[in-house]
């Protein structure tokens, strides 16, 4: 699939790439694919997708992996980063189904309830079902808008409601989502709404029914299809990415909206938290990252290394630097500061620890950054570091130590924020800034239909390097031709016409919604490598490993720096 690394030619594919913490090697010993290994001919069908679960079965390979190619779903055992001798066994999958005048578009394992024995995989598809399997016993559980009575929009997006084993929702393309329990049906016929709660584009409705029925909920959201949605570490909020361009953030219990953004032209694809819920990376048709903070609800920076659609973003779990900090400049070497530098999830606890000094007050200052990665349709994979001097600009940088590529790092600060009406505004982000939560949602404000408690909790972390300033003068203009229209919703649902309300590009460009682009830092990318010959459509950081995948549908992995072999021998 790939050509040796180390060439000069810029339309090279690369193997392995380096960073500040060593070489990253792609292994072709745990190269996935369809059993022939041929191409996909990836002409009109679904992009292919990747979702991990760990079984924790007694051999201590409990990592299992389910991708779907056009109309194929498989389900393997993942080698990963071990030390294993030939290829993965392409010929013998866990399950593997063929699905005739539907192609799977989407699918998430439920990690609460997984076990070498069982486990619940939620499948999305082009005509609007969504259907409940178990690969390892190879059953099939239920299928949810199975007569498409629900929605007859291709499913954009489904995931587990966290910490809940039986909660779970589903986005769709006419930009609707809804709100499923597996224990219950969907009746025989179309189901009848009443308004729940309604706000600035969205809206919330419930199901009139004399029984309980599926859906529970469901969410009209903005204009066009609703392309992407994610969980915060701590799954008490909710963001959303449309294609009309805006970057919601809902709190999920009290259904309420608590930020928004717009991007800079065009559609948002793909959206993620930072492990502690702090910040929000989204991407999509503007070729942009743009990072949003959580506590100030505005645009803090934007990273410019893609030539063409963001197709994915995701947080390093396991790469972050965290460390104490005097007020006085470091005086120490290069060599004495890689000291202070770890690399593991050995380190996730002691991290973890750390991050509560940073929002405590009473302690010296902590300084982190973050990393994060982005895939895009130009086959590029990029690696950015969010470093203290972006998060806070107006501190003295003796204070941070750490370094990012910054087109105007003395931005001024943004004033202003799109929420509620009845919302103060929020106050700068602070240097002690803990885990947002909900002070008005106890568990009375909860509506009823949300059955189960919410499991609370951030994910580990582990390390992460830090990255040279550059001087940038001023970014390239963009010579991609895009309108900034958006795709108007064909449901024939009313329901829908009721929050639709269509926001002007011209009036948002320079606000809080959508600063210009020299209002805010650009960042540089860490690394930009072309590692693919067709579009890009997975990035998932794994402890020991980074798994991309494109629409050809082969499916890399890329080990850490000293982990795993390369040639598999």
């Amino acid at each position: 699939m790939a050509a040796e690394g180390g060439g000069k030619e810029m339309n090279e594919i690369k193997t392995q790439f380096t960073t500040r913490e060593g070489v990253y090697k792609l292994l072709t010993h745990s190269e996935y694919s369809r059993p022939n290994r041929v191409p996909f001919n990836s002409q009109g069908s679904n992009p292919v997708k990747v979702s991990f679960v760990n079984v924790n079965d007694q051999s201590g390979n409990g990592e299992r992996i389910c991708f779907n190619v056009g109309r194929e779903l498989y389900f393997y055992i993942y080698k990963g980063v071990r030390k294993v001798t030939g290829a993965a066994d392409l010929s013998k999958p866990i399950d593997k189904r063929i699905y005739k005048g539907t192609q799977p578009t989407c699918h998430d394992f439920n990690h609460l309830t997984a076990t070498a024995e069982s486990v619940s995989l939620l499948v999305g598809f082009s005509a609007g079902q969504v259907q409940l399997i178990d690969p390892i016993k190879k059953e099939t559980s239920k299928l949810f808008n199975e007569e498409r009575l629900i929605d007859k929009s291709r499913v954009t997006c489904v995931k587990w409601v966290s910490g809940s084993e039986s909660l779970f929702l589903v986005a769709h393309s006419t930009g609707s989502m809804y709100l499923y329990n597996v224990e219950h049906a969907c009746g025989t016929t179309a189901p009848h709404y009443q308004l729940l709660k309604q706000g600035d584009s969205y809206a919330v409705y419930t199901c009139k029914s004399k029984s309980t029925r599926n859906p529970l909920l469901k969410w009209t959201v903005g204009e066009g299809a609703l392309n992407e949605f994610a969980f915060s570490p701590d799954g008490k909020f909710l963001a959303c990415v449309s294609q009309d361009g805006f970057l919601r953030v809902f709190n999920f219990d009290a259904v309420e909206l608590h930020g928004t953004m717009k991007s800079y032209f065009g559609g948002l694809l793909c959206v993620c938290w930072s492990p502690d819920g702090k910040y929000i990376v989204a991407g999509g048709e503007d070729d942009l990252v743009t990072v949003w903070s959580f506590s100030d609800c505005r645009v803090i920076a934007r990273g410019h290394g893609h030539k063409s659609w963001v197709s994915v973003v995701s947080f390093d779990h396991y790469t972050t630097s965290v460390e104490e900090t005097e007020p006085m400049e470091f005086s120490g070497s290069d060599e004495d500061f890689q000291d202070h530098m770890h690399f593991g999830r050995d380190r996730a606890n002691s991290t973890q620890s750390r991050l509560s000094k940073r929002n405590s007050t009473d302690s010296r200052p902590v300084s982190v950054t973050y990393r994060f990665g982005s895939v895009g349709q130009d086959t590029q994979l990029c690696l950015w570091d969010l470093t203290e001097d972006i998060l806070f600009p107006h501190l003295p940088l003796s204070r941070t130590r750490t370094h990012t590529n910054v087109m105007n790092a003395t931005c001024p600060p943004l004033s202003g924020v799109s929420v509620n009406p009845g919302n103060s505004l929020p106050t700068p982000l602070p240097r002690s800034n803990s885990l947002p939560h909900s002070a008005g949602n106890t568990a009375n404000s909860k509506s009823s239909i949300i059955d189960g408690t919410v499991a609370t909790g951030t994910s580990k972390f582990a390390t992460l390097s830090l990255h040279e300033r550059k001087e940038r003068h001023h970014e390239k203009d963009h010579k991609r031709n895009h309108s900034m229209g958006h795709i108007s919703s064909k449901s024939s649902d009313k329901l829908n016409l009721l929050t639709k309300t269509k926001a002007d590009p011209a009036k948002t460009l320079g606000t809080t919604l959508c600063p210009r682009m020299e209002d805010v830092p650009l960042l540089e990318p860490l690394i930009c490598k072309k590692i693919a010959h067709e579009r890009l459509t997975v990035l998932i950081f794994l402890e020991d490993c980074i798994v991309t995948a494109c629409q050809e549908g082969f499916i890399c992995t890329w080990a850490r720096p000293g982990k795993g072999n390369p040639t598999g021998c």
